[in-house]
């Protein structure tokens, strides 16, 4: 199979970035590095590893804060850790799990690469950096091991992938929606300006985008629990809610699915 890869570099608000992407086909995936006051924060895809180096070769960055442990983020971890020396941060709820190499479904291989083990060190609650102190914020829902990185002196927020895309429409069968919304209003409790998201960069405007995505999975919780309680079965909220089917649907063998947003809420509900 031919996927096509390329890579953006550049610099915002004194945020240098490196932006890989990878496309096979109909289905285009990227993601971002960034760099910032002597912290790389995320290490790209193994399968962008020659874009990342360069990336690497480039920067000057003494400690490494994962967002979280998925391949895309986590990929050239093991890289940095032999190459740079420098210490690697990363949830502590997957710490034992990245110290073996990554073992998921074939297409995120083929997209991503293969992560390779790493050792890494239990992210703290707060961090300094060589100017600035930084809040990590715990924002599961997208993964149990998410954290959103603030610093705290410019008011720069790293988001990892809380954010992605305001309106929703397909999700990771682990993803949980009503825990993402109370992971966006844990983020929107806290003073900031700049928004960096790890798959679209830089959101402009960035507390209002994501306010947004709150009040749009909000609306989004109301519409499937009122359908649910006429009866509409899960299957069939999906398919009113969500009528397109999205090629990474049937790309990932249903990994991905507008249904899983459905389940979610639906599931949570029952547990109440």
């Amino acid at each position: 199979m031919f996927f096509k890869k390329k890579s953006y570099f550049g610099e915002k608000n004194g945020v240098k970035y490196m932006n890989g992407v990878v496309k096979f086909q109909s289905v285009t995936l990227n993601v971002y590095c960034y760099v910032v006051d002597g912290v790389l924060i995320d290490t790209g895809a193994q399968s962008l590893h020659k874009y990342f180096k360069s990336f690497v070769e480039q920067t000057d960055f003494d400690q490494v804060m994962l967002t979280h442990s998925h391949e895309d983020h986590s990929g050239n971890a093991a890289y940095v850790g032999k190459m740079k020396k420098v210490p690697i941060f990363l949830s502590e709820k997957a710490i034992d799990e990245c110290k073996k190499r990554a073992d998921y479904p074939l297409y995120r291989q083929l997209f991503w690469g293969r992560r390779k083990a790493f050792d890494a060190q239990a992210m703290p609650d707060q961090f300094q950096s060589r100017n600035a102190t930084w809040e990590i914020i715990a924002t599961p829902g997208h993964a149990k091991d998410h954290n959103a990185l603030l610093n705290r002196d410019t008011g720069q927020l790293f988001t990892g992938d809380l954010y992605v895309t305001e309106r929703t429409k397909v999700v990771l069968a682990e993803e949980h929606i009503p825990t993402i919304i109370q992971s966006l209003e844990q983020v929107l409790a806290y003073d900031f300006e700049d928004v960096f998201c790890s798959h679209v960069g830089f959101v402009e405007d960035g507390r209002a985008a994501l306010e947004r995505k709150k009040d749009y999975l909000l609306s989004l919780q109301h519409d499937v629990l009122t359908l649910q309680k006429e009866g509409v079965t899960a299957e069939e909220i999906s398919n009113k809610l969500f009528p397109k089917k999205y090629p990474i649907i049937k790309f990932s063998s249903g990994e991905w699915d507008s249904l899983h947003i459905v389940t979610s809420i639906l599931n949570d509900k029952n547990k109440v």
